[in-house]
Order: C-alpha cells, then structure tokens, then sequence
C-alpha cells in the first residue's frame, strides 16, 4: 500500500542558484545532495525540509550519459523549469508496481540505477509519479535560515479535465483515499482531494466557471500545457507578512485572490497554516 508523498521534484537548470533562492529568499532549511547523486544517479540533488507537509526536491542533469539525467534534460527541452515528479512510498516499490499495473495504470520498466518505480504520465492525468521505499528522505537536517517561515508543500494541485474522473484513476489505481469531486464555487472550479497516509495532498482540480478568477487561470495552463501539476500550496502562520518578507527579498510575490509567487517555473501559492 502507499504509505505516504514524501515529496515533489523540481526541475530546473541551474541547480546552485536554485538551491541559494529556496535557502536564501524562501528562507528554506535546504540539504545539498549533489555530491553524492551525481556519482550516484548522475543528476544534481537537494532537498527542502521544512517542517509539515511533504518536502521539495530540487534536480538538474548533471551526467549526460545516466538515464535521470537524460530525463531532466528531455523535461526541461519540452517545458522548461517546473514541477517534473510527485514522489509517492511504500513498503516494496516492486510488489507496489505490480498491484498498480494490475489496476490499470502504466508502470514503466525499471530505469537503471533508479531507486524507485515509475508511473507514466499518460495513465495518472499527467504528473510523473515515483514510487520509492519507505523513509526515502528520512534522516536529513539542515539548519533554517532566516526568512518568511513557511511549511513544506501542504497540497499539491492539480490541473485535469475532469476532476471527478482523476480522483477514480487515483483512487482506484493507488488505493489512496479520495474525496468525491465537489463544487467550489468561490474559485469556479470543481475539486477533488487524495489524502495519502503522510505528508501533503492531492488536490484535482477542473474547470467549471471560466470567469473566476482562479478558474481561468486553471482554463489557460490546460490550454497552453495540459494536464498535470499547477502548484504548490505552502502554509504561514501570517501569509500575508510572508508575502511582505518575500517582495523584499525580489520574490514579487502577486496579490489577487490568492498570494502567488514563481521560482524556477513552479508556481507557489501562500495560505494559512
């Protein structure tokens, strides 16, 4: 069974100055990996262990000739820096993959050197899913550095067509619990939301009035990039004194119907915790 969403990756292409924003202006306690997963996986790695929620995982090729870095590359040729993966756990990838594929989804051959099972974009609404071992990420600590306080990823968001129809494939197809898809009027759209076991949540999202706001912004990412995710929802104890603390550190955060800022082609939104 899933046990948990430790974390979301980023791709990006400068991996130093990535890591120097997330540690520097978000204020994030950020371990540097890449010594080790460049002689490893060939691709540089980082992780942002804030407290709560699931962590985020910074990645850029490093190797040209591993499969991961080969990856990030296509990823980053076709769209850019964004999110690239949603990391799910369980106790045995291997066994995890084989009930998957028996329930409909597309469970990729194993990559080489890879620690985890991979789930194709096509069959899960279009997010790169990752399946690893439990306590992938346990064990790391870094100190926090100054800055607006806030929480690893409290809920991811997804773009779909259909918010009703994503929550079955991953309700059925991982075992993880699902919330039927619902109106919210508020933003225009209709929502769904996996709540793995730990660490943050899924949240599906759909278009259901194109003039809300937060609705056609949603209409506009799926017409320009389809399905998959849209943000990252980070908490604060005051976000918008979080927000004031980022817009001095240049992180130009956008004040509308929700506080949103970018960083290397993720889209970050700010609420209460």
């Amino acid at each position: 069974m899933i046990t948990a969403m430790p974390r979301i990756a980023i791709a990006v292409n400068d991996f130093s100055e990535t890591v120097a924003t997330f540690r520097d202006k978000l204020g994030m306690p950020v371990v540097d990996l890449s010594e080790s997963s460049f002689k490893s996986l060939g691709a540089n790695l980082a992780m942002c262990i804030p407290e709560g929620g699931s962590n985020i995982e910074l990645m850029s090729p490093a190797d040209p000739a591993s499969p991961l870095s080969q990856s990030l590359q296509k990823f980053l040729d076709r769209r850019g820096e964004g999110l690239f993966a949603l990391m799910l756990e369980a106790a045995d990838p291997d066994a995890e993959a084989d009930e998957i594929s028996a329930r409909g989804l597309d469970v990729l051959p194993l990559m080489a050197g890879a620690g985890g099972r991979d789930i194709h974009p096509r069959s899960t609404h279009g997010v790169l899913i990752r399946v690893y071992p439990n306590g992938s990420v346990q064990g790391l600590s870094a100190d926090t550095p100054e800055g607006p306080g806030l929480s690893g990823i409290a809920r991811v968001i997804v773009a779909v067509r259909d918010a009703a129809e994503a929550a079955a494939v991953y309700g059925n197809g991982f075992a993880m619990e699902v919330s039927p898809a619902s109106l919210d009027e508020d933003r225009g759209v209709q929502q769904a939301i996996c709540t793995p076991p730990a660490g943050g949540r899924i949240e599906f999202v759909s278009v259901a009035d194109r003039d809300r706001p937060f609705a056609g912004r949603i209409a506009s990412f799926l017409e320009e990039r389809s399905e998959g995710m849209y943000a990252l929802v980070l908490g604060a104890e005051d976000p918008s004194a979080a927000a004031d603390h980022l817009d001095a550190r240049g992180m130009n955060v956008a004040r509308s119907d929700v506080l949103e800022t970018s960083v290397s082609g993720a889209r970050i939104l700010l609420e209460s915790c």
